[in-house]
């Protein structure tokens, strides 16, 4: 009880004014429901696929021959009863928000929502391999791009575009299995981290180099093909939105350009709609302001802005500050 704390008069009054805006607006609070996914456990998760997909460089570093298989053996229980559990969270989550699910109801609601989750943890956790095979190539291709690099332990410890990549090839696994809320708040927490805002929902092929990366936006239904290298600035972005007659925004269709294979854009550059297609091999040119598809192998570059350089004033002699007048 508030008299517990004996709180100023004041203090109460704002106490029970917060409260009540609590109960206002059940669109800024969480209280009296069941289930929730957790962000810590979320990132802790994000945390323990990136210790396990690059073993020695993210979390325990004395790694041989002889223990690594010691410590993926622990490592991977830990990670697959975090995974299972937050799914199932957010499986619950999901199912409470649609009205199908009663936190205060019959354990047994939970039942088919526990079989799908562990079913769920155990495909995702079996697709390690073979994201690892992906993120290889990216380290490669993050290499082999960049003249500045030393060496790829420098791009795995250092290039925030692998980072960002790295936790979209998983968040991109989960949201493929319809697993809700789980996939975006793991790329955003690569976003915050980065600068890099990887929607889950893109697809994105072999070989793929972020340079520089800070501000790159890659939407929900954009698609990229291999060997494709972007830089800081770039946004694969809509066009516009379609709008329902009661003017809400609607989802699920393409809104984002498609990117084909051996695609190089640079810095700053704005590619916009789902009908925008850059053709194989094509090269866009830094702060180009693309709305339409380019045909395969092409440069699209825009002209340079006309600058107007004025030489220095000349001082007055003997005045000081003569370029101000007040």
């Amino acid at each position: 009880m508030l008299g517990e704390f004996d709180l100023d008069p004041q203090i109460q009054g704002l106490v029970q004014r917060i409260v009540d805006s609590y109960n206002g607006d059940h669109r800024t609070q969480h209280i009296g429901r069941g289930y929730l996914p957790s962000r810590s456990e979320l990132i802790r998760i994000t945390e323990m696929l990136l210790e396990i997909s690059y073993p020695g460089y993210f979390g325990r570093q004395d790694l041989s021959e002889k223990n690594v298989y010691y410590h993926v053996g622990e490592l991977l229980p830990r990670l697959a009863q975090a995974v299972y559990l937050q799914i199932f969270r957010s499986l619950c989550h999901q199912n409470e928000i649609e009205g199908n699910y009663d936190p205060n109801g019959s354990s047994d609601q939970a039942l088919p929502i526990d079989t799908k989750a562990r079913g769920m943890a155990a495909t995702f956790l079996d697709r390690i391999v073979d994201v690892r095979a992906m993120l290889a190539l990216d380290v490669q291709a993050a290499y082999d791009g960049d003249p500045a690099a030393v060496n790829t332990d420098e791009v795995i410890m250092t290039y925030p575009g692998l980072l960002a990549i790295s936790v979209y090839r998983f968040a991109h696994e989960l949201y493929r299995m319809n697993v809700p809320v789980m996939p975006r708040a793991m790329s955003e927490w690569a976003h915050q981290r980065t600068g890099i805002d990887i929607h889950p929902g893109a697809t994105i092929g072999r070989s793929f180099f972020i340079d520089h990366g800070t501000g790159v936006v890659i939407g929900e239904t954009a698609e990229i093909g291999d060997y494709v290298k972007v830089y800081q600035g770039v946004t694969l972005g809509a066009l516009s939105f379609l709008k329902d007659e009661r003017g809400r925004m609607v989802k699920g269709y393409k809104r984002h350009p498609t990117v084909r294979n051996n695609v190089t854009i640079y810095a700053n550059a704005i590619i916009l709609g789902g009908d925008t297609v850059l053709g194989e091999g094509s090269t866009i040119g830094g702060s180009t302001f693309l709305t339409s598809s380019t045909p395969a192998g092409c440069t699209v570059t825009t002209s340079p802005p006309e600058l107007n350089v004025r030489p220095p004033k000349s001082k007055s002699a003997g005045a000081e500050g003569g370029d101000f007048v007040i």
